[in-house]
């Protein structure tokens, strides 16, 4: 057998090889370094423009029914859905004199020609407020307790209800069991956050949106503090209203089915109301989410980004948009006789900016004005039997049989101009009133002085 003699490299065989592979782990950081990055500049004025849709039962104030209203709606002879629009416009440069600015608008909107801009007078800064830990003078300490259910099915999932004793909570503390997501939610145009700001609806010119407006065609946004700033609206529009029906199952919970909301990126739920408490005096307060896993809601009722959407979707904490139905559980409806139930359809954004981004990175991207359209759809009905089943209500909310409620709160959202209820409609007794709309009586009270309890626990 003969065997082969060992040959040694010519070291500078070896060299190359070391030389080429140190090349190939250097060359992608020696490519980023020459790849440079783009300058970003501005943008100079930035516009957003907020369009809800709004059913069931709201805000009553804003569809200026009052009482009389919400009763229409419960028993079916409410009105149609309410859209709204809030406008804002946000820049970076000081107005040339006082300043003045309008958005031209498209006659689909049937809202006239335009809609002023009007920069707001500065508020006088509220005197400062001393901290306080503990219980104010004469107040006694909340009562009562918080139930935390969440989850679509008939029964609820193990460990639930997460139950929250406020009489064993000292102010200040922090409060236990309670999950709630944080968002990545981008910040508008604000009086505090531009140079020279202006918005709609203002007190010269908030009318109400008409039922028929359409967002669609082109749209102008001239003032004396931003570059003129246009553009085209071709499908971001008006979302539906949510149409919702309810349903008793054999279980005793509380089917729900919705049509798909075109345009939405997914679904939430939220509810709350009051139930009878260890001794049945209705101190406790009951809330449930429609999310898989344990979650408060939160700034979920507000407009969410379709990225956040998707990634809130992933993590079950929002509904898929294909989704067409929830159960809740027999446990919350026992729990909570009385509740009200919020519905969120989030929708698309359309997001614009003046002039493109160059396709040289090593041109400066100087960007004059930026533009985001945002969409939701919401609607507020009670839950289950409760206030429906004693007026003699129907099982399906939202659309054309749902009164007009006023916008749901939050970012974006304008403020309600209510009305009071007609001098015929009558108040409940003393020992019956509520400050929580739509929830009388006890209940009613139970909801608020758990409100108040996690203000204070809060700090706030």
């Amino acid at each position: 057998m003969t065997t082969r003699p060992n040959v040694a490299l010519p070291l500078s065989y070896g060299v190359a090889r070391a030389g080429i592979a140190a090349l190939a782990i250097a060359a992608p950081a020696v490519l980023a370094q020459g790849t440079p990055q783009q300058v970003v500049r501005g943008p100079v004025a930035t516009y957003w423009v907020t369009a809800d849709t709004t059913s069931g039962l709201g805000a009553m104030g804003g569809g200026g029914g009052g009482m009389g209203a919400m009763l229409g709606m419960l028993t079916g002879r409410g009105g149609g859905p309410l859209r709204t629009l809030d406008l804002r416009l946000g820049s970076s440069q000081q107005a040339s004199g006082a300043p003045q600015a309008a958005h031209l608008i498209p006659p689909a909107m049937s809202m006239g020609p335009q809609l002023p801009l009007v920069t707001p007078e500065p508020a006088k800064p509220p005197p400062p407020q001393r901290e306080e830990r503990e219980m104010p003078e004469g107040m006694e300490r909340p009562k009562g307790r918080m139930l935390i259910f969440w989850g679509c099915g008939e029964q609820a999932g193990a460990g639930q209800p997460v139950i929250i004793d406020f009489s064993k909570i000292a102010a200040g503390q922090p409060v236990p069991n309670l999950v709630s997501r944080s968002l990545r939610l981008p910040r508008g145009p604000a009086f505090g956050n531009s140079r020279t700001y202006g918005a709609w609806p203002n007190e010269r010119d908030r009318q109400a949106v008409p039922p028929q407006a359409s967002l669609v065609g082109e749209h102008q946004v001239k003032g004396n503090y931003s570059p003129d700033i246009r553009f085209m609206v071709e499908r971001h529009d008006f979302m539906p209203p949510v149409d919702l029906a309810q349903a008793k199952t054999a279980a005793s919970a509380q089917q729900l089915t919705w049509k798909p909301v075109t345009g939405a990126t997914g679904y939430f739920m939220s509810a709350f109301g009051a139930g009878g408490g260890p001794g049945g005096d209705g101190s406790d307060m009951v809330m449930w989410t429609s999310s898989a896993v344990q979650e408060m809601g939160g700034s979920l009722m507000d407009h969410v980004p379709p990225a956040e959407v998707a990634r809130l979707i992933r993590e079950r904490v929002v509904l898929p948009p294909d989704r067409t139905e929830c159960a809740v559980p027999a446990q919350v409806i026992q729990a909570m006789p009385m509740g009200m139930l919020n519905f969120i359809a989030y929708g698309e954004e359309l997001n614009l900016a003046n002039p493109p981004r160059p396709q040289d990175p090593k041109v400066p991207w100087d960007i004059q004005w930026a533009v985001k359209l945002r969409l939701r759809s919401t609607s507020m009905v009670p839950l289950g039997e409760g206030m429906a089943g004693m007026m003699g209500g129907g099982g399906r909310s939202g659309g054309a049989a749902s009164a007009p409620p006023a916008p749901a709160g939050g970012a974006g959202a304008p403020a309600p101009t209510g009305s009071a209820p007609p001098p015929d409609a009558g108040a409940p007794p003393a020992s019956q009133g509520s400050a929580i709309p739509g929830i009388p009586g006890v209940a009613g009270e139970a909801v608020e002085q758990g409100v108040k309890a996690l203000r204070g626990l809060f700090g706030r």
